[in-house]
């Protein structure tokens, strides 16, 4: 529920139970107050030593949480051992000062134990459906180092804007293999480099999907698995380059728990936020851009829109691509300089970011493969793909956009090369996200595969595709790996 020790800044969650994530203190309320709510049912002789330590180890660890900061999924807890304090304490009181204790009958009492019972349940429950995400430990053989980097397009316009001078930026986020380091090395932190950016970031997805903001003020909170500004790995050779592209109003973190296993397995995972598209955005400048796009619920003008931004995150792609070719040759000074493997690059992305990912690789042959992760392919299906494409998605059912199959199929089949579509049993739109690390395990929403299942499985696919596509690595067939996964389709060249 909540982090433990240091402030409110220090981002840290001490993880007694984990997959609540709650802290001792937490852990001391939630005990103490349900030995308060439960101790009138005690025999006598245990009755009054139990209230007298629960009433200390409730007042001690509500104390400290006061000055370490109380996260909402604790509050029905404090107030449950708040109103069963009194009743527990005021007879024990009474009889150390012999004074007559009037003792309420068991079925007058029954009843406001079961409440303050189930306000003490409803804690528990709340930080199991809005946990604090844990990252699950990369398997790859590397580190994992993380920065981010903003990129400003000098020939290209800002779209989103009326100024004639301002020139399309992009804020991008890095994952690269890194040395090993001490333990202790502090991780980075999730949606953002500080408190503020995360806590922002965070808010703002809120507020996209419909939510009230403190639903999530569990995320910002998060360290995941990269630290920042690791040094670069020593050895690996020149890492092969994916580029990531989000959802609609997604942001570049969405898919950490996928970047850091790609880069713990030697690739350099560049993902972008898309200003004026991705939910919040934070400039160089101290500006924060907020999505533009919304749909208007007219399926052929959505549709429309859909396809330009579709087209300015495909841009927005083989412009960093363009930029970190410059980075390799040392057109900046820059630790990654000669480590990075341009010309073995894939373009990846999440729902509208897989549309772009496949825009952008029909426009730029230098991406040498394509990853869509359940992107509906908005926009014109020509020219045909040139490169070996999977799309990873979801069953299909009646429920599902009845163009979706057909679009995607007509992507693949109209492909020059091999593709692959692979349907992964048991998944939602957000397994193939971040969002089962933190959302409620509700299968519709997020899958059926667990906290960890949808991430470490999205990755998994992918690497097996990019091993065989961008590295060739000998025995390594892409249908072959990709049917361990999922119900694999294969589309060959013309259709067949």
């Amino acid at each position: 529920m909540c982090r433990g020790g240091g402030g409110p800044d220090d981002g840290r969650v001490t993880e007694i139970i984990p997959e609540l994530s709650v802290s001792l203190p937490e852990l001391l309320t939630l005990l103490s107050a349900l030995a308060l709510a439960l101790a009138r049912w005690l025999p006598p002789t245990a009755r009054r030593r139990t209230t007298v330590v629960a009433a200390a180890g409730y007042v001690l660890s509500a104390a400290v949480l006061a000055v370490a900061g109380i996260r909402w999924q604790l509050l029905p807890v404090l107030a449950g051992g708040a109103v069963a304090l009194p009743f527990a304490l005021v007879p024990v009181l009474r009889a150390r000062a012999g004074r007559p204790v009037r003792r309420v009958r068991w079925w007058s009492a029954l009843p406001g134990s079961v409440a303050c019972v189930g306000l003490l349940a409803a804690g528990p429950v709340a930080a199991w459906a809005f946990p604090v995400p844990v990252f699950p430990e990369p398997s790859g053989e590397f580190a994992v180092g993380t920065r981010v980097v903003q990129w400003t397009d000098p020939g290209r316009p800002e779209t989103f804007t009326s100024d004639p001078d301002d020139r399309r930026t992009v804020v991008v986020q890095l994952w690269y293999p890194a040395r090993k380091g001490p333990g202790g090395a502090e991780r980075a932190r999730y949606l953002g480099r500080t408190e503020r950016e995360a806590r922002t970031v965070s808010e703002a997805l809120a507020r996209t999907a419909g939510l009230p903001g403190f639903l999530l003020d569990g995320i910002p909170r998060a360290r995941t698995r990269a630290v920042p500004d690791a040094p670069v790995a020593d050895g690996g050779g020149r890492f092969p380059v994916v580029l990531f592209s989000p959802g609609s109003s997604g942001v570049r973190t969405q898919n950490t728990a996928w970047a850091e296993e790609l880069a713990a397995h030697g690739y350099l995972v560049a993902a972008l936020d898309h200003p004026y598209d991705s939910a919040a955005v934070l400039l160089a400048d101290g500006r924060t851009v907020t999505t533009a796009t919304t749909s208007t619920g007219d399926r052929d003008r959505d549709e429309q829109l859909a396809a330009g931004w579709t087209a300015v995150r495909a841009a927005d792609l083989g412009f960093v691509l363009t930029r970190l070719t410059a980075l390799d040759r040392g057109e900046d000074a820059d630790p990654l300089t000669g480590r990075l493997d341009t010309g073995r690059a894939a373009v990846t992305g999440h729902s509208m970011g897989g549309a772009a990912a496949l825009q952008a690789a029909r426009q730029d042959r230098r991406f040498g493969a394509v990853v869509d992760l359940d992107g509906f392919p908005h926009g014109p299906t020509v020219p045909a793909l040139q490169q070996p494409a999977l799309a990873l998605t979801q069953a299909f059912t009646p429920d599902t956009d009845p163009r979706y199959l057909p679009r995607l199929t007509e992507a693949l089949d109209a492909s020059t090369t091999t593709g692959y579509r692979l349907t992964v049993p048991g998944a939602a739109h957000l397994t193939f996200t971040d969002g089962p690390l933190y959302l409620p395990p509700v299968p519709s929403l997020t899958g059926s595969l667990g906290r960890t299942g949808g991430p470490r499985v999205t990755a998994a696919a992918t690497l097996a595709f990019l091993d065989a596509t961008l590295r060739g690595r000998p025995g390594r067939d892409p249908a072959a790996a990709l049917a361990a996964y999922g119900e694999l389709t294969v589309h060959h060249p013309g259709g067949r």
